[in-house]
């Protein structure tokens, strides 16, 4: 099926690229081309230019069973994090926050109704959801998408949230309306968001929101734990108190880096 865009200056074949490249999925590593074409909803002499294309850039191998994605496909969502100045501002902050809490901690923003981890420091241990850079949840059912979603103004709100989820994860939590404004007022009201299990089994987080120079919210940080582990207690008496600091430096030093005048001279390489 051919791909519709919103105007005349939508370019078909870019788009096309984008599907194959996320055609390949969680346990689909190696896909045939007739894979690839499906996935993709591609006829498939259409997919096995693309993927001939890509491969010739470095962003997919040729392997006998099928194609793969190279690690180069990492660099299109490395240019995103480094673009944001997020993670360098975030990093030295986020190693602090684990060795103090011994636990996970990750900065996700808002991507339609779901969201994407963009930094993250882990410590080794066994949760039932893999999360690494890239990955996407529901944002509803997290605590990192909370704070965002509470920081929206109320259309925008229902447009977001009536974007279907990409992530392909069904969360526990299935609230109505009513419920989910509730929780979401709570959220406003107090600055910060906790999750118990409603993504997943095992799975409890708490969560602040980062903001920029002008107090807009931008992502979300917070500290991750396994329930079985961790009691909601705990979590919002010793964890939360140190997340709360940690997002306020964050988001003092964000704001900090956008006051920083970035100027380009043309012709300057030279050394001064």
């Amino acid at each position: 099926m051919p791909r519709e865009g919103t105007g005349p200056d939508f370019i078909e074949a870019l788009a096309r690229g984008l599907d194959v490249i996320t055609a390949f999925r969680p346990g689909r590593p190696v896909m045939s081309l007739a894979e690839v074409a499906a996935a993709a909803d591609l006829a498939r002499p259409t997919a096995r230019r693309i993927l001939l294309t890509l491969a010739e850039l470095g962003y997919v191998r040729a392997e006998e069973r099928g194609f793969t994605l190279t690690p180069r496909v990492l660099d299109l969502g490395v240019a995103y994090v480094r673009s944001t100045g997020l993670w360098e501002v975030a990093r030295p902050h986020l190693e602090r926050l684990v060795e103090r809490t011994n636990e996970s901690c990750s900065i996700a923003r808002l991507d339609g109704s779901d969201i994407v981890y963009v930094a993250r420091v882990s410590v080794p241990k066994i949760v039932s959801l893999a999360v690494q850079i890239g990955t996407r949840f529901p944002a509803l059912q997290t605590s990192l998408g909370k704070v965002q979603l509470a920081a929206l103004p109320p259309d925008e709100l229902e447009r977001v949230l009536a974007e279907p989820t990409r992530s392909g994860l069904v969360p526990r939590w299935q609230p109505d309306r009513a419920e989910r404004d509730a929780v979401l007022r709570e959220v406003r009201a107090r600055g910060w968001a906790l999750t118990d299990e409603q993504l997943a089994p095992g799975i409890r987080s708490v969560a602040a929101p980062l903001r920029d120079g002008s107090g807009r919210v931008i992502a979300g940080v917070n500290v991750n734990c396994h329930a079985a582990e961790t009691s909601v207690e705990y979590l919002r008496e010793h964890h939360l108190p140190l997340l709360l600091h940690t997002a306020g430096e964050i988001s003092a030093d964000f704001a900090r880096l956008e006051t920083v005048p970035h100027v380009t001279v043309p012709g300057s390489s030279r050394p001064a």
